[in-house]
């Protein structure tokens, strides 16, 4: 594998994208791609929800289909989507809903898995145990972000005697991942207040630094893909989704990612700020970008449970494989 990493934020040099350009060695296999004798080189660019995903599913797809390269890096849904209709790539990675002027513009698009954004804060955090036998109401949520207001911890978790002021951060990239959790506060990314943070892993460093911090991030930058428990340093906060100041049995899935995956799948955590992650294209995709498009929806499916990911319904996998046809 050959990777490159190159460090772009808000017009100076900050942080992301990470460039990966896996290269597959072997001998093909046999699949609905590989007898194609498919080659060519296919550019992905976009969320860093996906990005994992992607990663593993270039270098399968290139296993079995030698003479195909593709070259995958992360920067965002809003640069996904842009590059993509720019034509500067093939495919954009895109966690979030395809924006209506983006349609307009020629935009195609089809979703391929899911996953959920998770509010976080520093594993640190004064009122810990507070917060994760309470929760944190949506309103709570919407008063940090949305109306800005100056809370503390002990307001947040039902502790008057703890003074400490939470420190709110968010996204400074457009992205999926503050879009999604906009629209779970009923607004867009534009309304989130917070001190801005370039990318995923970033925002994630930041709250890990700050013991105040609160943040958001896509699961797989919450949970730890080996060991499956949150990340080192970060706590994710139990949403107390009927408001009744306690986290139940049926909100209390955040101990493992396997669980919340689990919550996920069936439901139990809300949508948004679970998701569906999406493939854009400059117009229907033609070659060997229509026919890894189409092994994503077909054989790429068996990766993503061990990827971390949640499979979308067979029904709208179905829709993904008409629409490409």
């Amino acid at each position: 594998m050959q990777s490159t990493t190159r460090i772009v934020g808000m017009g100076r040099t900050l942080v992301g994208p990470l460039v990966v350009t896996v290269l597959a060695l072997g001998i093909a296999t046999p699949s609905f791609a590989a007898r194609r004798e498919l080659s060519g080189r296919i550019r992905v660019s976009g969320a860093w929800a996906l990005y994992p995903m992607m990663q593993v599913w270039a270098e399968r797809f290139q296993k079995i289909n030698p003479k195909v390269r593709i070259d995958v890096s992360a920067g965002g849904a809003g640069k996904g989507a842009a590059d993509a209709l720019g034509g500067v790539v093939d495919i954009g990675m895109v966690s979030r809903d395809i924006h209506p002027d983006e349609v307009a513009k020629g935009g195609f698009w089809v979703s391929v898995v899911k996953d959920a954004v998770i509010p976080v804060a520093n594993a640190r955090n004064p009122v810990a145990k507070a917060l994760a036998a309470r929760g944190v109401r949506r309103e709570t949520f919407a008063a940090l972000w949305i109306q800005g207001k100056p809370l503390t911890w002990g307001e947040v978790a039902g502790n008057p005697r703890v003074k400490d002021k939470v420190q709110v951060y968010t996204r400074a990239d457009a992205c999926g991942a503050a879009d999604t959790w906009a629209k779970y506060l009923g607004k867009s990314q534009e309304d989130l207040q917070g001190i801005g943070v370039p990318n995923d892993p970033g925002l994630a460093d930041a709250v890990k630094r700050d013991r105040l911090g609160i943040g958001y991030n896509n699961l797989n930058y919450a949970y730890d893909a080996k060991t499956g428990k949150p990340v080192a340093g970060l706590m994710p906060i139990p949403i107390d989704i009927n408001g009744d100041g306690k986290v139940d049995k049926a909100e209390s899935f955040y101990a493992t990612k396997a669980s919340v995956i689990k919550a996920i799948a069936t439901g139990a955590y809300p949508s948004p700020p679970a998701r569906d992650l999406n493939l854009l294209t400059k117009g229907r995709p033609t070659g060997v970008t229509r026919e890894f498009i189409l092994w994503i929806l077909k054989d790429g499916q068996k990766h993503v449970d061990a990827a971390g990911y949640i499979q979308l319904p067979k029904g709208k996998l179905s829709q993904g494989l008409k629409k490409l046809k």
